[in-house]
C-alpha cells in the first residue's frame, strides 16, 4: 500500500499500521465497524437522528469513545474487519487529530484487513483541501458527502450548513487531494422540488461522475423541525405521488447514465458498491460505536444511550451504557426478509431453506405468490426479487411476508 508524504503528525501512524496489516482473502468480507460522531453545525430540519449542535463536550466524548473501543475490542471475537464508516451527526467536524487517535485505537485492537475500506460522511463546508489531505493521510479512502441538492433555495429550506456554490465544488476539491472514490447524497420529494428541478439535480450528479449516487426521499420524522413546519403549515406536506414519480425517474435517469441500481436507495458504477453499506444488507457482523450506535453481533443485537453527557458519564464511572437484546429465529429471519429485499440480488430462498427449514421456504413462497402475481416481485432461480414497481411498496411487502 502506497503511503502519501506526511502533512500532519498522524501520517506516521497511518504508516505503522499499514506495515502491521495481515492480508486475507475478501470473497467473504465478515465485519464492519461504525463510529458515531454526534455534532452537527446546524440542526438540519428533516433530520432526527442523534447529534447536538453544542460542541463542548467534543474532546470528553473523544475520550469516552477510546474507552468504548478499549473495552469492546473482544466483541467481534477475533473476525477480520473489512470496513470502517465514521457517520453522524457530521464526522468532518471533528478534529484530524481526533480522527487519529480513534483509527489507532482500532487498528490496534481488531485485525483489520489489508485493503479495509474506511469512509467518513463530510459536508460540503467541511471539505477544505487542507481537512481532505489531512484525511487521506489518515487513511481515509472513501466520502460519503452529503450535497442533498444544488440549488441554494433547497440548502436554505432544509437548514443545510453549506451552499450550492460549496457543494459543485466539494467533489472537485476531493479528486484534487487525491480522493477517487466518493458518494454524494440527494434528497428528492420535498414540497420545493419539482420535477425539472430534480432531472437537474440528477444530470448535475451525473456530470461529477462519483462512483456512488444516494438518492433518499424525504420523510417527516416525529419531532423533527420539518414536522412542526407542517403541522404549523409553515410548509407544504409531502406528495406521496410526487416522491413515487420522482423515484422512479431518478431510477431510469441514473441506469440510462451507467449506474447500477443495487438497494433501493443505492446506485454505483460497476464493481464500486459501498462495501460497509453492503454488509449490513447481507446481515454481516458489525459493531457501532459512540452515543446511539448499534451493533450486530450474528445473534444479538446491542445499541448505546443516545445521550452525549449520559455516555461520557457512564464510560468515565464503568457504568454500563448500552441495552442488548438476544435475536430469536423469527426476528433473524424477518430481519432477513427486510433487508434482503432491499437489494438487487433479493432474498435468497436457499438460504432460507439453509438456515430456516423447508417448512419456512414454503410457507415464504406462498406469501409472496401474490405480488409475484400482481408484478411486483420476480421469481429467478431460487431468488424473490422486487420489481421497479414493486420498489415503490418495499417496507409493505417485506412486511406481508413476515412470519408471526
Amino acid at each position: 500500500m502506497q503511503i502519501r508524504r506526511a502533512i500532519n503528525p498522524y501520517s506516521l501512524i497511518f504508516a505503522i499500521r499499514a506495515a502491521a496489516f495481515k492480508i486475507v482473502n475478501l470473497a467473504n468480507p465478515v465485519a464492519g465497524i461504525y463510529i458515531h460522531i454526534p455534532f452537527c453545525k446546524k440542526a438540519c430540519h428533516y433530520c432526527n437522528f442523534h447529534f447536538s449542535t453544542h460542541t463542548g463536550l467534543q474532546n470528553d466524548f473523544t475520550g469516552a469513545l477510546l474507552k468504548e473501543i478499549e473495552i469492546r475490542k473482544d466483541y467481534l471475537e477475533g473476525e477480520q474487519v473489512e470496513t470502517i464508516y465514521f457517520g453522524g451527526g457530521t464526522p468532518s467536524l471533528l478534529p484530524p487529530a481526533d480522527l487519529g487517535r480513534i483509527l489507532d485505537s482500532i487498528f490496534s485492537r481488531f485485525s483489520v484487513c489489508g485493503t479495509p475500506e474506511i469512509t467518513l460522511e463530510a459536508n460540503p463546508d467541511d471539505m477544505t483541501l487542507l481537512n481532505l489531505k489531512s484525511w487521506k493521510t489518515l487513511g481515509v479512502n472513501r466520502l460519503s458527502i452529503g450535497l442533498q441538492s444544488f440549488f441554494d433555495e433547497d440548502l436554505v429550506w432544509m437548514n443545510r450548513a453549506h451552499d450550492a456554490s460549496q457543494a459543485l465544488e466539494a467533489p472537485e476539491r476531493a479528486r484534487e487531494a487525491g480522493f477517487e472514490h466518493f458518494s454524494i447524497d440527494l434528497i428528492y420529494g420535498f414540497p420545493l422540488l419539482g420535477d425539472e428541478k430534480w432531472g437537474k439535480n440528477l444530470h448535475r450528479a451525473i456530470k461529477i461522475r462519483p462512483d456512488h449516487i444516494s438518492c433518499y426521499a424525504l420523510t417527516v420524522e416525529n419531532r423533527t423541525a420539518l414536522d412542526k413546519m407542517i403541522r404549523n403549515r409553515q410548509s407544504p406536506p409531502i406528495d406521496p405521488e410526487r416522491q413515487a414519480s420522482q423515484f422512479l425517474s431518478g431510477i431510469r435517469i441514473l441506469e440510462a447514465a451507467g449506474y447500477e441500481h443495487y438497494e433501493i436507495s443505492s446506485f454505483a458504477l460497476p464493481g464500486k458498491r459501498s462495501r460497509h453499506n453492503s454488509a449490513y444488507w447481507s446481515s454481516k457482523k458489525y459493531m457501532g460505536l459512540g452515543p446511539s450506535a448499534h451493533s450486530f453481533n450474528g445473534s444479538g443485537r446491542q445499541w448505546n444511550i443516545s445521550n452525549n453527557a449520559l455516555y461520557i458519564k457512564y464510560l468515565a464511572e464503568s457504568k454500563s451504557f448500552f441495552d442488548t437484546e438476544i435475536l430469536r429465529p423469527i426476528d433473524r429471519i424477518n430481519e432477513y426478509i427486510m433487508t434482503s429485499l432491499r437489494t438487487r440480488e433479493g432474498l435468497d430462498l436457499s438460504y432460507i431453506m439453509e438456515n430456516h427449514g423447508s417448512g419456512s421456504r414454503e410457507k415464504l413462497e406462498l406469501k409472496a405468490r401474490p405480488y409475484i402475481l400482481n408484478r411486483q416481485m420476480e421469481k429467478k432461480e431460487k431468488k424473490l426479487v422486487l420489481t421497479t414497481e414493486g420498489k415503490l411498496f418495499a417496507d409493505g411487502i417485506a412486511s406481508a411476508l413476515f412470519f408471526d
